[in-house]
């Protein structure tokens, strides 16, 4: 069975239902709106995010659901789905998960206004029906996904970027919706209670390794089918690179920077940028603190009581450091 399955085996049914929850949450009386919503939803990823949230909730609460964990997890789809759309748009992509990107298909102002409604439907799903802490969780969320891109972009530009400064900018861009994803399971089971923090906190945990785990694969530690070196060609700041040149001397750091500024699409300078990069031990250090990040967030979860929900929890942990892509 694929690990993906596995996970999922303990809420296949909450997940099944689900998908008929969301859907319904995304039509329109707009015909050209529902074609392209079809369109994403038949083309939809690991659905990693709603599978956080029921997990996170039937753990929490001795495995019962209700209908606010069904509205946090579309809550958390739609809004991830936005996000993805407007990305496409930013980064100028053409293509996603293996498809025609909405931008590719339908060009960037129909791409926004689907982003934007999306946005607006997962907003509206809390507020309809008075779920004020569901929407204050992902509020928190977008807004922080907002600043973690801009952090990113005023701090590529300068490229004197600390190890303090890149891991807030993951924190937001990235760790910040599966914590959201987290706190919403949490929340919708338990609200008030100190569960809703805690989970916040792991699934903020698991967000952080996620990201060096991407970062990682732009040097090619395994064979993954992703061409190496593409984040160095786009001047993305990763924490193999970082660690680097935080721990290299002056000459050494001044070539690296240039290579970035200057050579970035040179394909013999990028090789000799990701060797330098294996050679300093960037990858063993950014594989550590990747590692270390896993741990405290298998700690946070150890004293609940054990569960097939927990299982599927501390399974998803650890495929999140050993997936191939």
């Amino acid at each position: 069975m694929k690990i993906v399955e596995q996970i999922k085996q303990p809420i296949v049914g909450e997940m099944e239902l689900f998908e008929k929850k969301f859907y319904d949450s995304m039509s329109s009386k707009v015909a050209l709106f529902n074609r392209i919503t079809h369109f994403i939803v038949t083309r939809k990823g690991k659905q990693m995010r709603p599978m956080f949230v029921f997990l996170v909730a039937k753990m929490v609460s001795g495995g019962k659901v209700n209908e606010r964990t069904y509205r946090g997890a579309s809550i958390i789809e739609l809004i991830h789905t936005a996000s993805l759309v407007h990305d496409d748009v930013v980064d100028e992509s053409h293509r996603r998960r293996g498809f025609f990107s909405i931008n590719a298909l339908w060009k960037n102002k129909i791409a926004v206004l689907v982003g934007d409604y999306f946005f607006a439907k997962g907003l509206l799903l809390s507020v309809d029906h008075g779920d004020y802490d569901l929407l204050k969780i992902i509020s928190v969320a977008v807004r922080e996904m907002s600043e973690g891109e801009l952090l990113q972009i005023e701090k590529a530009r300068m490229l004197d970027i600390t190890e303090e400064v890149y891991y807030d900018i993951i924190r937001q861009k990235t760790a910040t919706l599966i914590a959201a994803c987290c706190a919403l399971g949490a929340c919708s089971v338990a609200p008030d209670s100190d569960h809703v923090e805690r989970m916040r906190k792991f699934g903020e945990l698991i967000g952080m390794a996620f990201q060096i785990k991407d970062d990682l694969f732009d040097y090619g530690e395994e064979r993954i089918g992703k061409p190496t070196g593409i984040d160095i060609k786009e001047q993305k700041m990763t924490l193999p690179l970082i660690h680097v040149l935080n721990h290299c001397d002056k000459k050494e750091r001044s070539w690296l920077i240039n290579s970035i500024k200057n050579h970035n699409k040179n394909k013999k300078r990028v090789k000799e940028v990701i060797a330098f990069v294996k050679d300093r031990g960037g990858l063993e250090y950014a594989i550590d603190r990747m590692r270390s990040f896993q741990e405290e967030a298998i700690a946070l979860i150890e004293d609940y009581p054990s569960s097939e929900f927990k299982d599927a929890l501390e399974l998803m942990v650890n495929y999140v450091i050993d997936r191939k892509k």
